[in-house]
């Protein structure tokens, strides 16, 4: 039986807010054809300050352009629009004073990464929505990345992790720095996948031609004894969107943006074949691999993983289920990569390194200058 529609807005249409837009005009037109009929949606506003694109959103959606975040209000409150739930895909320095009225609205939200600028504002958006009982998702897309999805039954206990984002340097996103805009990712599937406390972390990281830091090593130790390294570039020279960990007796390798899965077995039946041990029986030659390992390529579903994450934020609207990446994930890995920033600061204050730093400074935080 068909639900009535939910009536979703975009705050935001710059770069990730049209990804936003595309998504939620496919659900609606795939409703109106049939296929989800069930679970229909309508894009029923969209909020953006530029005039000149505002203009060319509504010839292209159809759908009311608003300037600011208080006249979409405004006209919800007069019954001009009904409004549900809404994508905040606005700069990381103004996701809180955006999202924060609409949650008061009773809005449920899907909120670009990171959560927001400060531990303050993250602790604020997830107490709104609590006591207003919305739902309140975080956008760290690969925890929707197929590759991601299928490594879930495989995970036996991981102790070493080893993840590499790298990007070519574009002017977008450049209001926060390089943690917080692609190591992030990596942070918040690490720790879905850890499940352990941080106990320990050193950070390096270097302003390269931004006015913050664009490209960071960190390693973390995990309360459980698990360690990661990670490495986040947004000036490379090539795109790279990998990573690898280790566990008991396996060894296994994501590719996000192939959306490959990689698993290498050995058991102790095979370990002792590759060292000789008499009575083994040794396991069938895989090029490239020694002698006493098994690769398998476990099954991906492939899908784009926005889709993924908004069809998933709709489910939770609907039936009122935590989200897969809940407000307070978002705080966790925001708290993390805050930690991570302060930590470089630290570093670059003891080893003099603001001869690296471009003109516009090292972001060295007040209270560590």
């Amino acid at each position: 039986m068909s639900q009535s529609p939910l009536h979703v807005a975009v705050c935001g249409a710059g770069a990730f807010g049209r990804n936003h837009l595309r998504i939620y005009r496919d659900l609606e037109q795939q409703g109106l054809t049939g296929s989800a009929a069930a679970n229909p949606i309508r894009l029923s506003a969209i909020v953006e300050s530029d005039p000149a694109r505002s203009l060319a959103l509504h010839t292209e959606y159809g759908a009311p352009v608003f300037s600011s975040i208080e006249a979409l209000l405004e006209a919800r409150a007069k019954g001009e629009i009904a409004i549900d739930a809404a994508s905040v895909c606005v700069p990381t320095s103004l996701h809180a004073k955006v999202a924060a009225p609409l949650l008061e609205a009773g809005i449920d939200l899907l909120i670009e990464k990171p959560i927001a600028a400060t531990r303050e504002e993250a602790a604020s958006l997830n107490a709104l929505a609590t006591k207003h009982r919305r739902i309140l998702q975080v956008g760290h897309l690969e925890r929707f990345n197929p590759a991601v999805a299928a490594i879930q039954g495989h995970l036996n206990g991981p102790m070493f992790f080893e993840a590499h984002r790298l990007s070519v340097f574009t002017p977008r996103a450049l209001d926060v720095d390089v943690v917080l805009d692609l190591m992030i990712h990596d942070l918040d599937v690490v720790l879905s996948l850890a499940k352990s406390p941080v106990r320990d972390l050193h950070a390096v990281g270097l302003p390269i031609l931004s006015g913050k830091v664009d490209i960071a090593n960190v390693r973390i130790e995990f309360e459980s004894g698990c360690v990661a390294n990670f490495t986040a570039s947004r000036v490379s020279t090539e795109r790279v969107r990998k990573l690898r960990f280790f566990q008991p007796h396996q060894y296994v390798s994501i590719d996000y943006a192939r959306q490959d899965l990689l698993v290498i077995d050995v058991s102790g039946a095979a370990g002792a074949a590759a060292l000789g041990t008499a009575g083994a029986q040794p396991t069938p030659a895989i090029p490239g691999l020694p002698a006493g390992l098994s690769l398998q390529k476990p099954k991906v579903e492939p899908g784009e993983p926005l889709r993924l994450e908004i069809e998933s934020f709709l489910q939770s609207v609907r039936t009122r289920q935590t989200p897969r990446v809940s407000g307070e994930d978002g705080q966790a890995a925001l708290d993390l990569a805050l930690a991570i920033n302060e930590a470089m600061a630290e570093h670059a204050r003891r080893a003099g390194l603001d001869r690296f730093a471009s003109p516009a400074g090292f972001p060295i935080p007040p209270n560590l200058a």
